[in-house]
């Protein structure tokens, strides 16, 4: 069994090493900033372990990339309504859940990521087309060869694999990347500001 256990993560270690480019990785840090930046909403959607890597991902970058003196981001999983995923569920159908939520809420350059291991994910590629007729910016994670929702977003990670495991192991290492990175470059940023000299009054 540890034969078994360690061959995952060798081949895991693999999977990693061919990630998309380091520009990809940071365009998806680009939009992410420039959302905060201007208080727009970033709105975050996945089901079964995409779901949870969603919810994961909306409470890091609310609460974990926070920095006194910074705007907060404005993040909403819609993985985490279970009255209201049900509702249109129940009363519509599943590939409805996500964009019935999504409708009354998203605006023009709000961003929009969805999660999909297979990219295939009827619930998913249903949100990004209400987000598109919103004018909302999209972003795709997903693996294999990138699905349908590959072509339907802005831009999208593919994680190199065929294991939807490890798929959503890179997809979770990756939101912590992201999150880390984001915390960490906020604080060198406020240090930077306190390292400022004094503005000199007019006429001094």
């Amino acid at each position: 069994m540890i034969s078994l256990i360690q061959d995952y993560v060798t081949s895991l270690q693999d999977t990693l090493q061919r990630l998309p480019d380091d520009d990809a990785i940071d365009h998806v840090i680009s939009e992410i900033v420039d959302a905060g930046e201007h208080g727009r909403t970033i709105f975050l959607l996945g089901n079964g372990g995409s779901a949870a890597t969603a919810s994961h991902f909306a409470c890091d970058l609310a609460k974990g990339t926070q920095h006194h003196g910074m705007r907060p981001f404005r993040v909403i999983a819609l993985t985490d309504n279970v009255p209201l995923m049900t509702a249109w569920g129940n009363d519509t159908s599943y590939d409805r859940i996500f964009a019935e939520q999504l409708r009354p809420l998203v605006q023009a350059d709000d961003l929009v990521i969805g999660i999909s291991g297979s990219g295939n994910s009827p619930n998913v590629l249903e949100a990004m087309h209400v987000a598109h007729e919103a004018g909302a910016r999209t972003i795709g994670w997903t693996g294999f060869q990138g699905g349908k929702l590959k072509a339907l977003v802005d831009l999208c990670i593919v994680v190199p694999s065929n294991c939807m495991e490890q798929i959503e192991d890179i997809h979770l290492i990756l939101e912590h990347a992201i999150c880390t990175a984001l915390r960490t470059q906020r604080q060198r940023d406020d240090v930077a500001q306190a390292d400022l000299p004094l503005a000199q009054p007019v006429g001094v």
